[in-house]
């Protein structure tokens, strides 16, 4: 009864595919988060008779053949990084990127990682850090009597001094892309590290080939669409109780061969 395990499988793909659509959900309002989707493919089939082969002494070939499916397994999820909305806050450190690219971010191993979580903040040194506190690479000192803080589209930090009309570049954000950005692997806080499968990090500005432009005052949203989730959602759902009715029947089947006598 082969039916059991395939419909076992089918039962554990939507369980994983339920799972995936739970976590976008979560993240439905969490900055610069992406949306996650699963992917599956169909396992080994048994031959019982090969399409092609000899239909008889006589000539002539098998047309068609008999192939039973086996169920099917997850291959993978992966992460779609198209943008999304930006949202008005009207607070001088929140950047949003519109378009492609990512913030470098220093963790506290030294390591490099990326984001498009642009709440930002400073210390108490003047630096321009994340929720967390990790330093961002780019933007340099703010002085500690600067009245005001201008990030353009090109990523430039420029302050207002007291005394001084014309404002005073202090640094400037520099961005990060990857070939594949499905590639990159995330370790929480809406931060990603570069991967084989992704590539280096490709470096450059705001506003330059390739890279998208930076938006003071704004942050980027979540590109979650919850209408969507939710029809998927019903989706797996329903595939898990059809599922789940074949092992019922497979049972039944069972059972009656069990009782014959």
């Amino acid at each position: 009864m082969r039916a059991l395990n395939t419909a076992a499988t089918g039962m554990l793909a939507q369980q994983l595919n339920v799972e995936v659509i739970s976590n976008n959900i979560a993240n439905l309002n969490t900055t610069g988060f992406k949306r996650q989707r699963a992917e599956f493919q169909d396992l080994l089939y048994q031959a019982q008779r090969r399409a092609g082969t000899a239909a008889s002494d006589a000539g002539g070939t098998v047309p068609a053949g008999i192939q039973i499916g086996l169920g099917v397994k997850p291959t993978a999820v992966y992460r779609i990084h198209e943008q999304g909305s930006l949202l008005k806050t009207d607070n001088s450190l929140d950047l949003a990127i519109q378009g492609r690219g990512f913030f470098q971010v220093t963790l506290p191993t030294g390591e490099t990682a990326y984001t498009r979580a642009g709440s930002l903040q400073l210390n108490n040194q003047g630096s321009i850090v994340t929720a967390d506190g990790f330093a961002v690479v780019g933007p340099g000192q703010i002085p500690n009597n600067a009245t005001s803080i201008s990030v353009n589209q090109s990523g430039q930090v420029f302050v207002q001094i007291p005394g001084q009309i014309a404002l005073q570049q202090v640094g400037q954000f520099t961005m990060a892309a990857f070939v594949n950005e499905a590639g990159l692997v995330p370790i929480g806080n809406t931060s990603f590290l570069p991967s084989a499968a992704s590539g280096d990090a490709i470096g450059g500005t705001a506003g330059t080939a390739g890279f998208g432009t930076l938006q003071q005052g704004f942050v980027e949203g979540s590109n979650v669409n919850s209408v969507n989730e939710i029809t998927t959602l019903i989706t797996a759902q329903r595939a898990y109780e059809m599922n789940s009715k074949v092992i019922q029947a497979s049972d039944q089947m069972l059972n009656t061969v069990n009782q014959l006598r």
